[in-house]
């Protein structure tokens, strides 16, 4: 063991999945780490940025196989820290976003151990533009919405239907098991004919996408086995990806000749 060990803990987000979509300030600082403490949404390709003595430690959750419950994962942040030295804790997309990263720090500082943030690419942002879905566009969409569409009470979160209301575009993660009940808050507000897109393991080379419209995005994605991780985009925008095109010519050509 070192004797002269400085305690440090680094929250570095790896991006949306796209191993390459990390930044180059957050691979600095794996070059540096003692302990990596990472995700299961990492590429483990990224491991190999830190040195081959750090220590490399799977915290990841997955929907409904949590594996390390997050109050051990923040002790032992502080705990190997305090044993080894600079600690990187890997979280997919940007810690600040859904990713508990602001509770991560609280807990440590309260160690009086130093912490850094490293942003990372969110996904909520990079997985519609990888598939030419620009979340904004003049003339389109004038703003949108991050939301999480699975609360800490496991309900979805009230400001889907807030969100609704608007002609923004609706970007909501962790929602691909409430479907179901977004799809029906549209419905009830007289948007079927909305386009949305359900995109699987984004930026990724498993990318899966489906799309439609609100009134058959269900049937769709029970066809497709659509699972987590996955990110649903609402809006007009969906319509503006050249890689959906034909999907919303097919749907154009279906209503004309009814």
């Amino acid at each position: 063991m070192r004797s002269n060990i400085t305690p440090k803990v680094t929250l570095v987000g790896a991006g949306p999945g796209d191993s390459e979509l990390i930044t180059l300030k957050g691979i600095l600082a794996l070059n540096t780490a003692d302990v990596v403490l990472y995700d299961a949404l990492i590429d483990p390709v990224l491991l190999k940025h830190a040195p081959q003595s750090a220590l490399k430690i799977f915290v990841g959750k997955r929907v409904g196989k949590h594996s390390i419950p997050q109050d051990d994962t923040n002790q032992l942040c502080v705990e190997l820290a305090k044993k080894h030295g600079h600690v990187v804790r890997l979280k997919g997309g940007d810690p600040f976003v859904f990713g508990r990263g602001g509770e991560e720090i609280d807990y440590i500082e309260t160690f009086g151990i130093s912490t850094a943030v490293v942003p990372g690419i969110t996904s909520a942002v990079a997985v519609p533009a990888s598939a030419g879905i620009p979340v904004t566009k003049r003339g389109i969409s004038e703003s949108f919405w991050v939301v999480t569409g699975t609360t800490s009470s496991r309900e979805l979160s009230q400001d889907v239907a807030l969100a609704a209301q608007s002609t923004a575009t609706v970007v909501i993660l962790m929602g691909t098991k409430k479907l179901s009940e977004i799809a029906q808050i549209y419905r009830k507000m007289g948007k079927e004919n909305l386009p949305i897109a359900i995109i699987q393991s984004g930026t990724t080379n498993e990318e899966i996408i489906t799309a439609g419209f609100i009134q058959d995005i269900e049937q769709k994605a029970l066809k497709n086995q659509v699972e987590a991780p996955a990110i649903i985009i609402i809006g007009e925008v969906v319509r503006e990806s050249l890689r959906l095109a034909e999907v919303y010519r097919e749907a154009v050509s279906v209503v004309s000749l009814q």
